[in-house]
């Protein structure tokens, strides 16, 4: 408490010395959101642009390549959502070339950061939606470890997991029932998960993922999740198919 009061005693002085030095005082802090919009497209500098023309084009020769097509707009929100359940069924489907078999898969809302519009998905696109350095990443839980998991999921009022879990909780964020594939899920089990490394590493609250053991983390560039999810679009779109996904009840709310 001293301390406190010392240091805010010394601020306040650097501060007055500061005002009667440059005879400029602080009076007041005020904030507010500025939307950049269309608004602003109508008064663009000719020299910005000219400064920016020779990395636009290369930026575009980057993300405007197709990747695939979407069946409809997909975006994330929990308790559960269209994108998330999509994105946590290409980590199990991306597993394959890995030589893992994972029970099941978690992806977190906050590294969703975007939706996908109806149409076709651009690189672009994809980096929109997975932003971050994650790269895809396997571990083996216990069953009471997973348990725990989803009852960290269930806190947070849910987080994308892939098809097969079945999670029952309530308005609380407690956790009532959890199941995988239609069986319960056995403590003394044990459970393969794909998941991403930042989760792996217990961020986002799931804490349970620190306990997990026979980790396969590959490090290379090429193992980022984003080119797990554009590797899926176009393995869809050679079959001439369109993404799709949908609500499923894989996490209830009751």
């Amino acid at each position: 408490m001293v301390r406190n009061i010392i240091l805010g005693i010394s601020a306040l002085l650097v501060l007055l010395s500061s005002c009667s030095r440059q005879q400029y005082c602080l009076d007041s802090v005020q904030r507010e959101r500025l939307l950049v919009d269309e608004r602003y497209d109508g008064a663009q500098d000719a020299s910005v642009e000219k400064f920016i023309a020779p990395y636009r084009h290369v930026v575009d020769s980057m993300m405007s390549p197709v990747v695939g097509q979407t069946a409809r707009y997909l975006s994330a929100s929990r308790p559960e959502s269209a994108l998330s359940n999509l994105l946590a069924d290409i980590l199990v489907w991306g597993s394959a070339r890995y030589n893992e078999a994972p029970h099941f898969a978690v992806y977190n809302m906050g590294g969703i950061r975007a939706a996908f519009a109806e149409g076709n998905v651009r690189v672009g696109d994809v980096v929109d939606v997975a932003p971050f350095e994650n790269k895809i990443c396997f571990l083996t839980l216990s069953g009471t470890d997973v348990l725990e998991l989803f009852s960290q999921i269930a806190s947070v009022g849910g987080e994308a997991v892939s098809k097969g879990v079945e999670l029952e909780i309530d308005k609380k964020g407690r956790l009532i029932s959890a199941r995988i594939h239609g069986k319960p899920v056995y403590p003394d089990a044990a459970y393969r998960v794909a998941t991403i490394d930042y989760l792996a590493q217990g961020n986002d609250k799931m804490e349970a993922f620190k306990r997990g053991t026979n980790v396969n983390a590959p490090s290379g560039e090429s193992n980022n999740v984003r080119y797990v999810i554009m590797d899926y679009f176009r393995e869809k779109a050679s079959e001439g198919k369109k993404v799709d996904a949908a609500v499923e009840g894989r996490i209830k709310i009751l």
